[in-house]
């Protein structure tokens, strides 16, 4: 379980230290809106003549949620490497906490460090590298972390929601 960041709690030096955002916004055509709304309507529509009323209700509110969520700007976070552990934001992860970690790198896409927890509840942690180098971030985490070498793509859900845009 993360800890919050306080004066007290010990991290150690910073290693390395960039701004990641929140959330990855993704530029949305009319088009893509279009699209979306039509196929929220068809499964609405085939929820009400199914009489699966809870399915089109969960429909409808997926919707409203990926609207209000696209309206929202992320907001930039602090993310450190330090001697004991990585702070995401105003949360500390020591490095007992992380099993691995393993790097996306396919440019210009895909530039992505991941962190599987040993929390099951949060399986992986995605911080994204910008245009930091990956190469000496990778050197450094070699020090306190395994290196997962079976991972080379990103998990299937960030697959998804890059390609169809969404969260």
């Amino acid at each position: 379980m993360p800890k919050p960041i306080h004066p007290d709690l010990p991290t150690g030096q910073t290693i390395h230290h960039w701004k990641v955002d929140e959330f990855v916004q993704y530029a949305r055509s009319r088009g893509w809106y279009f699209f979306m709304i039509t196929i929220g309507l068809i499964f609405v529509l085939y929820g009400i003549f199914s009489n699966n009323f809870l399915f089109s209700l969960i429909i409808i509110l997926t919707g409203i949620i990926l609207f209000v969520h696209s309206r929202q700007e992320p907001m930039p976070l602090p993310f450190q490497i330090a001697e004991l552990g990585v702070i995401v934001g105003k949360r500390f992860y020591h490095y007992d906490e992380l099993k691995s970690f393993y790097l996306v790198y396919q440019p210009p896409e895909v530039k992505t460090l991941f962190f599987e927890t040993k929390n099951p509840l949060r399986p992986h942690l995605r911080v994204s590298l910008y245009d930091v180098n990956p190469l000496q971030v990778r050197d450094t985490l070699r020090q306190f972390l395994t290196e997962d070498l079976d991972h080379t793509e990103e998990p299937l859900s960030d697959m998804i929601a890059r390609h169809w845009r969404i969260l």
